[in-house]
């Protein structure tokens, strides 16, 4: 029975299946009250649990996601389950710090990432379209520096509690969430009262909408960063086709529900700045491409034990609380006295996206085996 369900997940269908499944639930939970042409962004559900544990204090973006905590849990379930649970650490863990960090200042730049560019498209934010263009980009010149050689070394087997380590915090997470403590007065756990982060379906939805994603991606490798890095290197639409089930799911359900609202300006928690749009999510798919995977990816990475996939949760997490301690992020679009301003990101949020880009070029170029055996 395992093996006919391995082999059906492993199919064309399987993908489609998950794809298109996800794109359902993400328009689900935007119809439950999760917020508009943001179903799902791993990204900003990540930057929203930062501002929850007071790592950054804006306080429009602060909730525990338990989408995030039920991405990592469904994927453990479906690992236990297979046996494909392998604790592993090891391959270049500060160097995927510091990608994770770099992944999310650029897509705040955008305004979210690979999941939520997808569900903008099929909500009708036509900005999402150089968002695409961009993390296409990076994921190319990721992928040029994967056929010179670029590679982050092997990761080894360990000791299940070092895969076990980040399930535990989603659990952590989780019980902070329902227990809602109060550590100091004025102190964490904060919850957004305005903006996206007070915007949420309710717990047990977005919960159990994350257990089955997780569950289902770990057994497909759902990945949207490696449906453009197949297609580029191998010419292979396996995941590419998952994607794609993705948006026209979210497209069809927003229909239904009547959440698609074609435009480029003025579209909710997204700005029209078309060269801040391309360069952040160049950036963003630059450091997934380095990495081995999209912000999903390494969640459910994470929950098969590979500690590496952890730190750059952990390095994204930071990232988030970097974006806002320091004015990174960008900032939607906005009416003001009825006269549209256009949004975008700050000068600070500039120099961060280009030097992010030039840290991960450093890193694509310095960490390439064929220039280490020619200097042997």
């Amino acid at each position: 029975m395992k093996e006919k369900i391995t082999g059906f997940f492993a199919s064309r269908w399987g993908i489609i299946l998950t794809g298109g499944l996800i794109g359902f639930l993400g328009a689900y939970l935007q119809k439950n009250g999760n917020p508009k042409n943001m179903g799902i962004c791993v990204a900003c559900f990540e930057r929203d649990i930062a501002g929850a544990l007071g790592l950054h204090r804006a306080n429009v973006v602060q909730y525990i996601r338990p989408e995030i905590i039920g991405f990592v849990l469904g994927s453990l379930a479906a690992a236990l389950i297979f046996r494909e649970f392998k604790a592993r650490d090891g391959s270049a863990p500060l160097v995927r710090f510091i990608l994770g960090v770099f992944a999310m200042i650029g897509a705040l730049a955008f305004l979210g990432c690979p999941w939520r560019a997808s569900f903008r498209l099929a909500g009708g934010d036509f900005t999402a379209i150089p968002g695409l263009l961009g993390l296409a980009g990076g994921i190319a010149i990721g992928v040029a520096f994967l056929k010179s050689g670029y590679n982050l070394g092997r990761s080894s087997r360990t000791y299940p509690v070092v895969g076990a380590i980040l399930p535990a915090l989603m659990v952590g997470l989780l019980l902070l969430l329902v227990v809602k403590p109060v550590f100091s007065e004025g102190g964490p756990i904060f919850f957004s009262e305005s903006g996206p982060g007070s915007m949420h379906a309710p717990l047990l939805i977005s919960l159990g909408a994350g257990l089955l994603i997780g569950f289902l991606a770990q057994r497909t490798r759902f990945c949207t960063m490696g449906a453009v890095r197949d297609v580029i290197l191998m010419k292979d639409f396996h995941l590419l086709s998952g994607l794609g089930a993705l948006i026209i799911g979210a497209f069809l359900t927003n229909l239904a529900f009547g959440q698609f609202n074609p435009g480029y300006t003025g579209q909710p928690v997204a700005h029209s700045n078309l060269l801040w749009n391309i360069l952040g999510m160049l950036l963003a798919g630059l450091a997934y491409a380095l990495a081995g995977g999209c912000p999903g990816r390494q969640l459910f990475l994470s929950g098969e034990g590979d500690a590496d996939s952890a730190i750059f949760v952990l390095g994204m997490i930071s990232g988030a609380a970097f974006s806002h301690n320091f004015g990174l992020a960008g900032k939607p679009d906005s009416v003001v006295d009825g006269v549209l301003q256009v949004g975008g990101i700050s000068q600070n949020g500039m120099i961060a996206v280009l030097l992010g880009i030039a840290v991960c070029l450093v890193i694509g170029f310095s960490m390439r085996e064929k220039d280490e055996k020619g200097a042997e």
